[in-house]
């Protein structure tokens, strides 16, 4: 029903910048909130920063300072600017949106596949 695609992954030294991007597609009737998740090797998924509709965003208290998430409600989209990597930031970073769609009108969370970000010291 609903297809988040990301981008902007790859390989950057310690204090390099990364922009991830992510597009939804589908059945959307709206979006309520989307957000940045990230995975690193052996480690549970953990939240990044969420960008609700109308509300305040949220960090990581690892990210804040470094990160900043944004939305193009046009598009469907939200980004990921990250400054200042530190190696501890590498992981599989994953989009997530929850999205009401039609013609059910009923809100859904969906996940995107996923892109690779490594930073080496």
């Amino acid at each position: 029903q609903v297809q988040l695609v990301e981008s902007g992954g790859g390989s950057v030294q310690a204090g390099g910048s990364l922009r991830l991007s992510c597009a939804a597609s589908g059945r959307i009737f709206s979006i309520n909130a989307m957000a940045w998740y990230r995975q690193a090797p052996g480690k549970q998924r953990e939240l990044v920063a969420v960008m609700p509709s109308g509300g305040s965003t949220n960090y990581a208290d690892s990210v804040k300072g470094r990160f900043t998430i944004s939305r193009d409600t046009g598009k469907n989209a939200v980004y990921l600017q990250m400054n200042s990597l530190k190696p501890e930031d590498t992981g599989v970073y994953y989009c997530n949106g929850v999205v009401k769609t039609w013609p059910s009108l009923e809100f859904g969370a969906y996940w995107g596949q996923g892109t690779q970000v490594t930073v080496s010291s």
